[in-house]
Order: C-alpha cells, then structure tokens, then sequence
C-alpha cells in the first residue's frame, strides 16, 4: 500500500465512469491520495484525465495491491463477478477499506473480500451523475445511503462526509427497495418528461423544453416540499372525466415526424393516470362513484399495459 499523510488515504478507483471518476476527485479534493484508477474505454481515460489528472491508468489488480481503499463504481450485474474473481486471485487485503456505490446491493456482496480481512461498505450517493466536475457541486448536501457491519458504520459515515454528503444509515434488507424506489422517480420522470416533450412536438409546439420547463418545475418543487398529494393538480384531482376522454383521443391521434403514432405516450398517460385515480380513492380525495367514472373514461386495466 501507498504511503500517505497521516489520516489520509491511498485511494483506487474501479473504474473511471461517470460515478468512480467523480466520487475519486472528492476524496482527492479532501487529500487523500488517488493511487491508480481503471479505464478501458476512450469516454473513461478522457474523463480521468480531466476529473484525475496525473493518476496512474492501472489494472485491477494493481490498484487493489496499492489501495487502501477500493472504490468499486463498476455495473451493478459487474460487482459481484469482480469481487469474487479478486478474492480467487488472493488480491483482497487485511484492513483495507472496499466500497462499492452500488444502490440495489448491500455488503452482501463484498463477503469475498470480508472473509480475506477486508472492510466492506456499501455507500450510495442518491443523485445522478453527469460524469463533469460539475457532479462535485452536486455532492455537498446529497443524502448518501451508507451499508456496512455495526462496527465499520462510522467508517461509511465519515466517508459520505468526506465526500461531502449527508449519510444516512440503510439495512441490508432495504437497498433493493430503496434503488427500486429512486430508479423510478427519476429514470421514469426522464422518460415521462421525453414523452411529454415529444406529445408537445407532435402538437406543433415549436420548444417543447422551454414550454414544460416551468409546470415541471413548479410541480416537483412542490411534491416534493409539500407532498404529492397536496400538489396534484389536473383533471383526476378535479375528478373531471371528461378530459380525461378527451386527453386520450387527442393523443390517440397525434403523429411524429415520421407518421407514427404516439402508441407509448398513450399507454403511459392511462396507467398513471389509473394509478393517480386509485391512489386518490385509497386517501379519499375522490369518490367511489368519481373513481368509477374516471376508469371507465381511461378504458379496462389491462390496456395501460398493452
């Protein structure tokens, strides 16, 4: 291992993505020493090379004999199969720190590298990365979910801080759910804002960006300081089925550029709006009779799914 300043690190990164690269020039904005890092693509080596500069492009192997910490930021379907290869290999050390930043596994998944006297800590920044120094601003503040044995929590703790984050303690148990829960509220709200953008294209708006930008932004802020419930507005929370009949036939009838018709747009508009109208019956916004008007206005379950 690399010989550090005392209360700093030789830290490895694996590998240099939009998430390894960023989270490594924190902890060397911090003084810790960046000892190697893996790239393999062109996208990587260039972004080590700006987020990096000076850091040794190394192999796996080596960086785990530098290291004494090992940053995993590799795919999630990538991690188990490099752990457990290192730990065939005898790469893993005593007392060296082995994190990885992945948001569905636990430290489950580092037991290789426990059983060979590793600390395995699961630390996940619940934000998305662009892979640009501009991440880094992001990091201050950003909630950080940290996994890892009783005794090494701190470790985790201080590392989030360090990184300059807001940790928070998740169990093992719950990382599946929690990622799940993240993953669809911002990968579907991506997906939901493309679809709306290209309904508004379709329309003959001229920037459907500029045009959803502040609704979209309004709504967000709200649901998330106010609560979604308190900030749905719309024709479900009016319990106003016509619209919503009227809502579907125009986007049944709306065209891309190339003559398609808008077949996703549609099935998504209906199973939210579905599932809006449930989730109000359930709270008791809406009425068993409203709620009865808007399904048949959205046609049978199955279709959302169609």
């Amino acid at each position: 291992m690399s010989s550090t300043p005392p209360g700093r690190l030789g830290v490895g990164i694996i590998s240099a993505g939009r998430v390894g690269a960023v989270l490594g020039s924190a902890l060397r904005a911090v003084e810790h020493q960046v000892v190697g890092v893996h790239a393999v693509s062109e996208a990587s080596r260039e972004r080590a090379e700006m987020l990096l500069p000076g850091v040794p492009v190394l192999e796996v192997e080596e960086i785990v004999r530098r290291a004494e910490l090992v940053l995993l930021a590799v795919p999630d379907d990538a991690l188990e199969g490099l752990v457990q290869g290192l730990a065939d290999l005898g790469a893993w050390q005593m007392g060296q720190i082995v994190v990885h930043t992945c948001g569905a596994h636990g430290t489950g998944v580092l037991a290789p590298a426990q059983a060979a006297g590793a600390i395995p800590i699961a630390l996940h920044p619940a934000m998305t990365f662009s892979g640009w120094s501009t991440d880094l601003a992001r990091l201050v503040g950003c909630p950080m979910a940290v996994t890892a044995p009783a005794a090494f929590l701190p470790v985790g703790q201080a590392l989030a801080i360090e990184l300059g984050g807001q940790p928070f303690v998740l169990d093992e148990a719950a990382r599946p759910a929690y990622h799940a829960a993240l993953a669809h509220g911002a990968n579907h709200l991506v997906t939901l804002v493309g679809q709306a953008a290209r309904a508004l294209a379709a329309a003959g708006v001229a920037d459907p960006e500029a045009t959803l930008a502040p609704l979209l932004t309004a709504a967000l802020d709200r649901a998330l300081h106010e609560g979604a419930d308190h900030a749905l507005t719309g024709p479900v929370a009016r319990g106003d089925a016509g619209t919503l009949t009227r809502h579907l036939a125009a986007l049944d009838a709306l065209r891309d550029k190339q003559g398609r018709a808008l077949t996703d747009v549609v099935a998504t508009y209906r199973a939210l709006a579905q599932a809006t109208v449930q989730h109000r019956l359930e709270t008791g916004d809406l009425s068993e009779e409203q709620a009865e008007r808007m399904r048949q206005a959205l046609g049978p379950q199955t279709d959302a799914l169609a």
